[in-house]
């Protein structure tokens, strides 16, 4: 059949009717999944478009139907865990509920790079829109943009927004640091992640906020770049001081970093001092010790995501998403204190 196709250019739907021996109406309705159709004519048709290697046009079914059925990504620092695992969480919400996800990945986050990204989005006729904006600049630049379709935004701090969907980062500090001094640990350490990242910021503030509702005095938190390179390097400096039993990381990968640091200062985890991480990558529980570490719950974030999105486009109830409690994980990097 594919012979009777111009090898110059893709099939389209009229090849596809043609070849299929149907109109090309009949051809959207089975793409449509309409339940009009015949299943011997809808399956004549799947076979001459899997012949042909026929993909529709989203956009251009868009035009006629109004529905792409895409939801679009805005997404930075996609290669951080964070960012990486609630995209593929949302795909697979999304996949779930029988919607596309189109993803455009910033490599700066300064305006024009923020409206040549969702220009491309919009391009694609997204019916909704993800925003993963861990940095605060990210955010501010797109409080002032007019956001034509419904959009979620993922690392808002802030309880009252309407289209905010989050793990609660404030919890999830105060749950690492509150293990830390159940443990019997006084002299702790924060190992934060960049100023400028919304989750950095929110983790800083529950270690702060446990701190001094346990009444256990503070040093100033240091300021990371999520690596496990600064994570070593904090370590190597931090063991020539020696004045904490505990240090809380604010992620797994400095976490990993200040493992290799105590160890090649000759001390031990947890015997001379205890550890925990935040986020329970794939890897934590390998790590040697495994790592005591905060879980976040990608996967639901990810549904409430675009069920709230869905909600918000008129698809589904709506409802405030509220915010997901992460988890402690207590492993073997956490013992009481050896002074």
């Amino acid at each position: 059949m594919s012979e009777n196709v111009d090898s110059g250019r893709a099939p389209n739907i009229r090849d596809v009717a043609r070849l299929a021996g149907v109109s090309h109406q009949t051809v959207s309705r089975v793409l449509n999944n309409h339940p009009s159709i015949r299943e011997s004519t809808k399956q004549r048709v799947l076979e001459v478009m899997s012949e042909l290697q026929y993909r529709p046009n989203r956009a251009a079914r868009a035009l006629v139907t109004s529905h792409s059925r895409t939801i679009g990504v805005l997404a930075s620092q996609r290669s951080h865990y964070g960012p990486s695992s609630i995209i593929q969480s949302i795909e697979a919400a999304a996949q779930d509920a029988g919607y596309f996800v189109s993803t455009a990945n910033m490599t700066k986050t300064d305006e024009d790079s923020i409206v040549t990204a969702l220009d491309h989005l919009n391009a694609l006729a997204v019916e909704g829109l993800v925003i993963i904006a861990p940095q605060v600049r990210v955010l501010r630049a797109i409080s002032k943009l007019d956001l034509r379709v419904p959009f979620v935004t993922i690392s808002s701090t802030d309880d009252t927004d309407e289209h905010a969907v989050a793990v609660d980062q404030v919890a999830g500090a105060r749950l690492a640091t509150r293990h830390l001094i159940e443990r019997g640990h006084r002299s702790i350490y924060h190992l934060a992640g960049p100023q400028d990242w919304i989750e950095a910021e929110a983790r800083m503030l529950g270690f702060l906020q446990e701190m001094n509702a346990q009444d256990v005095p503070t040093t100033a938190p240091i300021l990371g770049d999520w690596s496990a390179e600064f994570g070593y390097y904090a370590g190597r400096e931090l063991m020539r001081v020696r004045d904490f039993t505990a240090i809380f990381s604010s992620n797994d990968q400095m976490a990993l970093g200040l493992i290799h640091a105590i160890r090649d200062a000759g001390q031990d985890v947890p015997q001379d001092v205890s550890i925990v991480g935040f986020d329970d990558i794939p890897e934590a529980a390998h790590f040697w010790p495994p790592l005591t570490t905060v879980r976040q719950d990608f996967p639901e974030l990810g549904r409430r995501c675009v069920a709230h999105l869905l909600g918000t486009m008129g698809n589904a109830p709506e409802g405030f998403p509220g915010r997901i409690q992460p988890e402690l994980i207590v492993r073997a990097s956490t013992g009481p204190p050896s002074f």
